[in-house]
Formats: C-alpha cells, structure tokens, sequence
C-alpha cells in the first residue's frame, strides 16, 4: 500500500541562482518540463534559474514563474524515484497555492505556467506603482500584531506558524509600525523583510482587479486531491470558488497555520515540500513538532 502524502509548495523569497539545475542535469522529464516552460513563456526561465542574475529572478515577474517550475519539477522527480506514494493533498504558501492546484489538477501545466507568470506580471506592476513594504513580528498574538495593524494603518499579510506574523502596506507606515513594535516592546524580534512591495495587502488592489478578469477566460477543473486556500484555510473545489480564493489571495492574509493544520488533519504518512529554501520545513516544526516535513530541492535531498 502506497504511503499517503502531502505536498507543500514554496512561497515567493525562496528563489536562488541555480535552483532546480541538479535536477534538470539528472532527470530528462524535468528537461522537458524546462523546455516546454521556456516554450510557453516565451522567455528562457531556464536562464534565469541556472544562472540569474539574482535582482533578474528576484523580479515577481520571474521568480513567481520559476517557484511554480521548481515545485512541479520536484514532483516529477519524487514520482521518478518512486518516493511520490498516493498524494492527498497539496496545499502552497502565496504562489505556491498555484503550484498545488496544478499538481491536483485543477489545470494543466501549460495554463498554470502562464497563470503564475500573469499573477507575477500584475504583481510586479502593483509593486512599482507603490511604494510597499513589509514586516515580520516575531513572538507576539495574532490580537497584538492587529493593534498595530489598526495603529498604524497596515494590513495583516501572513499568519504563518504560532508567534510569526508579517504586515503588509505603505512603507513609512510599515516602518512607524515597527519603530513603535521595538520601542514598546513585547515581540521577540521585529524584522523589515526584504520584499518588492506590499504583498497580500490593499495595495495589491490593481493586480487583484486585473488578475480577475484575465482567470474570467480560463477554465478550471475540480482539483483530484484536497487543496485549502490560503484565504480561510478551509478546502476548495469548485472551479468557481477555487478562481475566487486565487483572486482574493492577492490582497488577503495567507493563514498559512490554518491551511497546515487542515492538512495534518488528514493523517497522512509522509510531507514533502517541494522547491528551495526549506522554509515551509521550518513553520510546519513550530505548527506541529509530530511532523516532519523533507524539504526537497536539489538531488542530494532525496537521499
């Protein structure tokens, strides 16, 4: 009988020079995953993975694309070495909520591709529109980071594990926002991240508006494993409601806690995350220390 798994997908940040060439060297169906991604886009991912430069992957515009490619190119080859099991799930951080309903079904690799690089695009515009930032609250509630989020006039962004928190929105604001935090203290650490804007707040109004409208023409299946939204942490099924949760999740907090303890809930044998940065390892640990989630990114990590 086959192991039951989940599969987590990586988030924007996690990107680095070389992502994914280990891989592309040793498995010829991620080569072709490589080929039909440079095809369908029109530009060489591929580059950009093998050799940056780094501010060129950082770009939303690239790097979105590039996670998306790396996820699926894990699953390739978890499936190649027999590690893959009987998947029940996919669920994914931020962009990584696309990757999970390609993996699931919900469109085919093609369609998410130039989906991920259209959110990428929008996102990117919104970025250079405004002038963003974001932060993280390392050790405080949920009830203590919204004090400052009202305060100060921020959005909440991300509730990723017990006791880590990011805002989200103007700068100047972010940064009152986190001068005051240090000041009065009660947080073990509060620290300005290094993002192109403010992801998952209002200012993403544009890319959120612009974004519905290009999902309207493309159409959507029902996902053949469980995937939760970042939105509610609760599943999603139908098309319709699937498109909805992708389009609010560009200005909506990610409940990343919600969305893992949903999928631990399944009781599966086996969590892989699959693309680089082992972060998701790292806030399943402090979700739920009875799990034990592999990181899988390169080919010395399936070892």
């Amino acid at each position: 009988m086959d192991m039951k798994t989940v599969l987590l997908f990586s988030g924007q940040g996690a990107q680095s020079v070389g992502m994914a060439k280990t891989l592309f060297d040793n498995y010829e169906p991620v080569r072709d995953l490589f080929r039909r991604a440079d095809d369908a886009l029109g530009f060489k991912i591929s580059k950009y993975c093998f050799e940056g430069p780094m501010e060129q992957l950082t770009k939303t515009s690239v790097c979105q694309p590039a996670l998306y490619l790396h996820g699926m190119a894990v699953v390739e080859v978890l499936r190649q070495s027999g590690m893959l099991g009987e998947p029940v799930c996919a669920i994914g951080l931020s962009l990584g909520e696309l990757t999970a309903h390609a993996m699931a079904g919900t469109y085919d690799f093609e369609t998410g591709l130039k989906i991920v690089a259209e959110r990428g695009r929008l996102m990117q515009e919104a970025c250079d529109a405004s002038k963003g930032a974001m932060a993280s609250f390392i050790g405080g509630t949920v009830d203590q980071v919204a004090q400052y989020c009202s305060e100060f006039d921020v959005d909440m962004a991300n509730l990723n594990c017990p006791g880590q928190i990011v805002i989200s929105g103007e700068a100047d604001k972010v940064a009152a926002a986190v001068e005051a935090a240090k000041a009065r203290g009660g947080f073990k650490m509060v620290i300005p991240l290094k993002v192109a804007g403010a992801y998952h707040s209002r200012l993403m109004k544009p890319a959120r508006d612009a974004f519905e409208k290009y999902l309207e023409g493309i159409k959507f299946g029902r996902p053949n494993l469980a995937v939760y939204t970042n939105v509610t942490g609760k599943r999603v099924e139908e098309p319709e409601e699937i498109k909805e949760a992708l389009v609010k999740q560009v200005v909506s907090p990610v409940r990343w806690e919600d969305c893992m303890r949903a999928a631990i809930a399944l009781g599966a044998d086996q969590f892989y995350e699959c693309g680089p940065g082992g972060v998701l390892a790292g806030l399943g640990k402090r979700i739920d220390k009875s799990v034990a989630v592999k990181s899988v990114a390169e080919i010395q990590d399936l070892q």
